[in-house]
């Protein structure tokens, strides 16, 4: 693997053209790509006021949205698109624009992705950003889009899919700052809209029952791991549950076995230990916790860099140094390397690339938990850990995860709840900046998690 140039900051190019076809195809593209054929909207006459007042100039807008599911921008589409757009005609509004919303994206989509994905992202709107380090042109873009741009502005709080879609994860204070940037620099420049964050829910569930579908899944995953499917093929929750905990415990063994045999690692005793205990599903989490520490630990000692943070902090900073590593800058002006040293920034870049296979495992493994299904056994909440499951061999087999399964008609439940207004924490936010962002964030997490329903059970 040679080493490429450096990535470049992705300006949104926002062309009409481009939306008017996305409209056109969001539709069927949900229906039958991403099997959600009906949509449910909770709140709709609070971002209708709030998309009449930021139209009418009295508000500025920033929607932070839940992230559960890759199905998530689409989601967010058709609420603007769609949705959004009727409720207005329905009370007699005309939105000119016609809603839509500007975004920021994963620079690394692209890359797994296509680089075609990034050319639709920009042309609808979107800016690129890096998570892993301060990436100013990309928060340069979005606070002047939040402070002039002709579209709200959309942000997932959370910065990355979960998986899960009744937990939610640790909010990022990006999204806070950004507002609070956005209403300082309306104070300062003497302008008098509200700065309105705009908290919404998003939820997925299934129309029909699928338990023979989650039961497929989990005979493919089964035969993955080297277990035997019950050849009953016994649907009964609680038969599924055992099957369930089974299959974590073996992907888990041979991962353990896998840094301990092969790549010659010493497991801490509590892990050899708890793969004895008489009662494994409660161990499950701790061990899987201690695993993808060890699996990290391995990469960062490889970049030079040492442990810091929550398993998912640590995995981007370790993206971001493969990248530093995979797409170099270099200095302007330098003259271009010898073969030599292009040779072994190449080799650099092969091993680099070995390296982030183990960030990539653990990133897809890390959010399976032992709890998750046993609390509420539902048929949504059996999905979700099953397709991270799936996204875990993909990553371990050297295959994406781009294809996973679909096991039914979904329906998404988007919820709105009543806007947070900034202007009255910005007294706050001067004097003491950090315990401001602390607490917009703080409640903008509980607004969220109070907009999450319990899955039926069947």
């Amino acid at each position: 693997m040679a080493t490429a140039p450096p990535l470049e900051f992705l300006p949104p190019r926002l062309d009409g053209r481009v939306l008017a076809l996305g409209r056109l195809v969001l539709p069927l593209w949900l229906r039958w790509r991403c099997q959600i054929t009906a949509v449910e909207v909770e709140g709709m006459a609070t971002l209708v006021e709030a998309m009449r007042s930021f139209q009418a100039g009295e508000s500025r807008l920033l929607l932070a949205f839940r992230h559960p599911s890759l199905d998530d921008p689409l989601s967010m589409a058709r609420l603007l698109w769609v949705e959004l757009a009727r409720a207005g005609r329905e009370q007699g509004l005309r939105f000119d624009p016609a809603p839509t919303g500007q975004f920021l994206f994963d620079r690394g989509i692209p890359l797994w992705a296509g680089a075609a994905m990034g050319w639709i992202f920009t042309h609808l709107g979107g800016a690129s950003i890096q998570r892993s380090k301060l990436d100013l042109p990309a928060l340069r873009t979005a606070r002047k889009l939040l402070l002039e741009g002709p579209h709200p502005f959309a942000l997932a709080p959370e910065g990355a899919t979960n998986g899960h879609n009744e937990r939610l994860s640790p909010l990022e204070p990006g999204t806070a700052q950004l507002a609070f940037w956005t209403a300082a620099d309306l104070a300062e420049a003497g302008r008098h809209e509200r700065m309105d964050l705009l908290p919404i829910g998003l939820q997925y569930s299934f129309i029909e029952p699928v338990w023979g579908a989650i039961e497929t899944l989990l005979c493919r995953l089964e035969e993955g791991a080297g277990l035997a499917p019950d050849p009953g093929h016994d649907l009964e929750p609680s038969k599924l549950h055992g099957r369930l905990v089974l299959l974590g415990e073996r992907m888990l063994e041979q991962m353990e076995a896998f840094y301990r045999d092969k790549v010659h690692l010493a497991l801490p005793e509590e892990c050899a230990a708890a793969a004895d205990a008489a009662e494994p599903e409660p161990a499950f989490g701790p061990r899987l916790q201690r695993l993808m520490d060890l699996a990290l630990r391995r990469v960062e000692q490889s970049f030079g860099m040492g442990p810091s943070g929550s398993l998912t902090d640590r995995c981007r900073r370790l993206e971001q140094a493969g990248w530093d590593r995979l797409y170099p800058a270099r200095p302007p002006g330098s003259e271009p390397p010898s073969p030599l040293a292009q040779a072994l920034a190449d080799r650099l870049a092969e091993e680099t690339a070995a390296q982030l296979w183990h960030m990539r495992v653990v990133e897809s493994f890390v959010a399976v938990s032992g709890s998750y299904v046993r609390e509420r056994p539902s048929q949504e909440r059996f999905a979700d850990t099953l397709l991270l499951l799936w996204d875990t061999q993909c990553r371990i087999q050297g295959h994406t995860a781009n294809q996973r399964p679909r096991l039914g008609r979904r329906r998404v439940r988007i919820s709105i709840d009543r806007p947070i207004e900034v202007d009255g924490r910005l007294a706050d936010y001067r004097r003491d900046r950090r315990r401001a962002v602390q607490a917009l964030t703080e409640e903008l997490e509980h607004r969220l998690e109070r907009l999450i329903v319990p899955s039926p059970l069947p």
